[in-house]
């Protein structure tokens, strides 16, 4: 099944125990942070960890998913009740409505397509105010962590938070202009096999400045790590802020 991590019932319990909060989400809310009381757009929000603490931290916050399993979980965490959630996707966001945008876990990497990516970005701009801002990660091509998803390096045994645990790996099925397609293989205690495909899209530097330009932001900064280090010497990520241009769009 594509991305049945976050739409099978029993793989998006997987996904929350494997995912536990860690120094991305602690850079994602301290740039939130720095506006107060900030009206706050979840993109890809998933299973909700962070929307639901920048909730807490006082911002009003909507989380987007278009996958009902991960809202499903989310909605039913504690404090899920001061989040707005919302099945869909960008093109659904209202005008002007938010204050900061983030886009956490390499959501930014599942749009495959530059069509679509270019109209997600297009989407977050109408959806911010004047100078609002944008944040979000992708993984430096140049430092081809794809190539550690395979058996033996990214096996993994995830314990599920009844006791039960599952055996998990990633291999890689394919590479091609930029896009890696993926398989996550889940062996459960019981018996049960199942499998999560997707391909995410490794766009460079240049690429995403050149798309977040075209989509009329303005790029303030792009870090290499969760802790500002240059591009090339920190976690082999991009983390792009980025806020809203007073200039036109151009397509």
């Amino acid at each position: 099944m594509r991305h049945a991590e976050f739409r099978h019932q029993r793989l998006v319990q997987v996904y929350d125990a494997e995912c536990r909060w860690g120094p991305d989400d602690d850079f994602f809310q301290t740039v939130v942070d720095e506006t107060p009381a900030a009206r706050v757009l979840d993109l890809g929000c998933g299973t909700g960890p962070l929307t639901i603490a920048l909730a807490a931290a006082g911002h009003t916050v909507t989380g987007v998913d278009p996958a009902d399993a991960s809202l499903t979980a989310a909605r039913a965490k504690p404090g899920g009740a001061r989040v707005t959630w919302l099945a869909g996707t960008s093109a659904q966001l209202p005008e002007r409505a938010f204050d900061v945008a983030v886009l956490t876990s390499h959501v930014a990497q599942f749009f495959v397509d530059d069509a679509e990516w270019a109209r997600t970005l297009a989407d977050l701009a109408r959806a911010l105010v004047p100078g609002g801002r944008l944040v979000f990660d992708a993984r430096d091509p140049a430092d081809r962590r794809w190539e550690r998803w395979n058996p033996v390096d990214s096996h993994r045994l995830v314990t599920l938070p009844d006791g039960g645990e599952v055996r998990a790996w990633t291999e890689v099925t394919g590479v091609r202009d930029g896009v890696v397609d993926f398989t996550h293989h889940y062996h459960f205690d019981d018996g049960e096999e199942l499998l999560s495909s997707a391909s995410l899209r490794f766009r460079t530097e240049v690429e995403l400045r050149t798309s977040l330009t075209r989509a009329g932001f303005i790029v303030d900064r792009v870090h290499g790590g969760w802790h500002g280090e240059p591009v090339g010497h920190g976690d082999g990520e991009f983390v792009v802020l980025a806020r809203v241009g007073t200039l036109a769009p151009v397509f």
